[in-house]
């Protein structure tokens, strides 16, 4: 597929191998195994001698198509897909890192990559320092002797908070780790982290990439050498954390629409946070399309937008923001993100729950603040469906 062409042809043509049956929609192949033509072929098959499909674990055509949109629209050069976005997470460090190994981390990541590092890597004598996901000094500041990664959001969630690629890529490189960033909210539409000097790319396919909330997926993306010499796909082909076959198909075919739609998630996220600006019972919209944002002229620099997500704070704590979401018709109350439909969600009390108070805090996640993933909904409809609770 030719380099010139621009992201939403390649969303659409990228990663087609047509069977004998010569089919327009891309196939799906249901099948756990593949037959050889002899035993010398499977033996070359299984050394690597050959390439070709063994075995649904590590290998399948659907699967494959998909890793080859994505890595397309990414501009990296290769891409492994997992089941979910935190298997994505869990395999480039168990795939990267060692009994011993440090990570540095963005404080402001969602919950259960905070419980990951935190709780199930420390087990294995993997130590993590969090810190601030917009201060680059800090970051070298938390360097030790074995820190082998650095690992951000950005935007993070639920606050957007930008955090400086390009700057964080060179103070990695200089103390010799590896820069990963979650482009889970930007997706490459927006963004393009390893073009701003990131080694890795993570994605939770679940959101936008699907976009209509209908399976789970992951991936992680960057050069060969890292993903397949480095240790990754070894993980993923033997512990096997694999994305399925039908669900890469669903992801597959939502990559087709992956531009247009996160045009629109943008377009009405914008008008959203301006009009929630105007609210007199919101405290403040952390949204970085809008000038008030802290980090609205680095998000304009590696952003093409401001992308669909807007969290903001309501007066009255708790109580006050509850009532928002009880008072919705239309918003969808959940955690989930990057779909059609909008979703609503109190991330102290869901996503953030499972980390301790100290944490939320650190993070800025107060028990006001709310987090909307704007659908494709008429944004007049999802603004008086707020309207009642904020009255």
């Amino acid at each position: 597929m030719s380099d010139s062409l621009e992201p939403e042809t390649l969303a659409i043509h990228t990663g087609i191998h047509r069977s004998q049956f010569n089919e327009h929609s891309e196939a799906m192949y249901l099948t756990s195994s593949f037959v050889f033509d002899s035993a010398a072929q499977a033996a070359a098959r299984f050394s690597g001698e050959e390439p070709g499909n063994i075995y649904a674990r590590f290998t399948n055509p659907t699967v494959t198509a998909f890793e080859e949109r994505l890595a397309a629209l990414e501009e990296a050069e290769t891409c492994i897909a997992t089941s979910t976005g935190m298997s994505a997470i869990l395999a480039s460090v168990m795939g990267l890192l060692s009994a011993g190994d440090h990570i540095v981390a963005s404080r402001s990541l969602f919950g259960a990559t905070v419980n990951l590092f935190n709780n199930i890597l420390k087990r294995f004598d993997i130590e993590t320092t969090f810190v601030s996901a917009t201060d680059v000094s800090a970051w070298e500041a938390a360097v030790r002797p074995n820190t082998k990664l650095f690992f951000l959001e950005t935007p993070s969630n639920p606050l957007t908070e930008i955090s400086d690629i390009s700057e964080l890529s060179k103070v990695a490189k200089k103390v010799g780790a590896w820069l990963a960033v979650d482009n889970c909210f930007c997706t490459p539409i927006l963004q393009q982290p390893l073009k701003l000097g990131a080694d890795l790319v993570i994605h939770s396919a679940t959101k936008y990439l699907d976009g209509q909330g209908r399976v789970l997926g992951g991936a992680v993306l960057g050069k060969r050498e890292l993903l397949m010499d480095g240790g990754i796909y070894t993980f993923l082909r033997t512990a096997g954390p694999t994305l399925s076959a039908f669900n890469a198909w669903v992801i597959l075919k939502g990559l087709e629409t992956l531009k247009i739609r996160i045009d629109a998630h943008s377009n009405h996220a914008m008008q959203m946070a301006l009009w929630l600006e105007q609210q007199p019972n919101v405290e403040r919209v952390y949204y970085p399309g809008l000038p008030s944002h802290p980090q609205y002229d680095l998000a304009k620099s590696q952003q093409k937008n401001g992308g669909g997500i807007v969290t903001f704070e309501v007066k009255g704590g708790k109580d006050a923001a509850w009532r928002v979401i009880d008072e919705t018709r239309l918003i969808s109350i959940t955690a989930n993100l990057g779909d059609t439909k909008s979703t609503l969600t109190h991330p102290a009390s869901t996503t953030h729950s499972r980390i301790s108070q100290e944490a939320r805090d650190d993070a800025g996640v107060t028990d006001g603040l709310l987090r909307i993933a704007v659908g494709l909904e008429a944004v007049k409809d999802l603004q008086a469906d707020l309207s009642r609770g904020l009255a």
